[in-house]
């Protein structure tokens, strides 16, 4: 997509741990080379990229895939709701997503409920097409404030900014943005884009960079905003899954429940669409903060499975669901 003009970028990663969630989908990984544990040997660094899905989307994932890496990919909701064969892709190619506003804005400038809609629609429309809402959350810009931040809180999401700005938005060329990525070090996070022919050039250059420098591409903590070694398919010690299950459907409403494995103890999400409304739970702690749509559960002795019903006002989508521990 067209960049607007963007503000001075913050210098530094800016951490911000709203939730320590990982949903894991059913993903195809890459394999690891065998000589992976020598060549990470000083840490991981994250390689992201936001504004996609878009018509860059396939050749930027066959150039990862070529270069046995993998990335967070911090998808516009528009983009993904209108291209989710990509997102879908994305997630196939054992891509992490994570969420980067509905249309783009500037968040800070918009009010309190506005903030909420764009962060929901993301949620809901990332969920739909790969069965898991997303647990990152990029503003846009990079721009972020209190109540911005009390709102990702609410839908268990862990802001991340960067310690690098590759600058491909700013018309950065191949070789500019291999240098940009000279700088990362263990832990870090570059920002680059989807769309961005110069960028697909670099990776395999920064890849061969960071191997020299005895570093590799990992993914970001939900824990602490920084990259780390990639989880595989098993959850890291501290954190849950949360499966949706649907259930018996009404002409106005319909029955969901959710199963969480991982923990014993932890605190589900569980984000309802606008105009939806639950209507009864069963088998957990039920309580809500500011928006009604956003569902949070603990245990309540019964198991680590509960349900809820919700009145459809004519959208039968599913909710978003996801958990921490505790």
């Amino acid at each position: 997509m067209n960049r607007r003009l963007r503000l001075k970028r913050l210098p530094i990663v800016t951490v911000l741990t709203l939730a320590v969630a990982t949903v894991v989908s059913a993903i195809t990984f890459l394999a690891e080379p065998s000589t992976a544990a020598a060549t990470c040997s000083n840490g991981y660094v994250a390689l992201t990229f936001d504004d996609g899905p878009n018509s860059n989307t396939n050749t930027l994932l066959n150039v990862l895939k070529t270069n046995g890496v993998r990335a967070t990919f911090f998808n516009v909701g528009t983009n993904a709701k209108n291209n989710p064969a990509l997102v879908t892709a994305e997630n196939a190619a054992g891509m992490w997503i994570g969420n980067h506003s509905w249309s783009h804005p500037h968040l800070t400038q918009l009010s309190s409920s506005q903030m909420t809609s764009e962060i929901s629609q993301t949620q809901q429309a990332i969920q739909q097409i790969t069965g898991s809402a997303p647990q990152l959350f990029r503003p846009p810009y990079g721009e972020t404030n209190s109540t911005l931040r009390s709102i990702e809180a609410q839908y268990g999401l862990t802001e991340v900014l960067w310690s690098v700005d590759s600058q491909d938005w700013n018309g950065a060329s191949t070789s500019q943005i291999v240098q940009a990525a000279g700088n990362l070090t263990a832990g870090g996070v570059i920002l680059m884009h989807d769309g961005y022919a110069n960028t697909n050039a670099a990776i395999p250059q920064i890849v061969t960079n960071l191997a020299s420098r005895g570093l590799c591409a990992g993914m970001i903590s939900t824990a602490t905003g920084r990259a780390v070694a990639p989880s595989g398919s098993t959850p890291p010690t501290g954190t849950c899954t949360a499966t949706y299950t649907p259930g018996t459907r009404w002409s106005d409403r319909f029955n969901g429940q959710v199963a969480i494995t991982g923990a014993t103890s932890w605190i589900a999400t569980v984000t309802v669409a606008n105009g939806q409304k639950i209507s009864a739970t069963w088998n957990g702690n039920a309580t809500w903060g500011s928006d009604p749509n956003v569902m949070t559960v603990t245990p309540n002795g019964s198991g680590n499975t509960f349900g809820f019903t919700v009145l459809a006002n004519g959208n039968f989508n599913a909710p978003a669901v996801s958990c921490r521990a505790s």
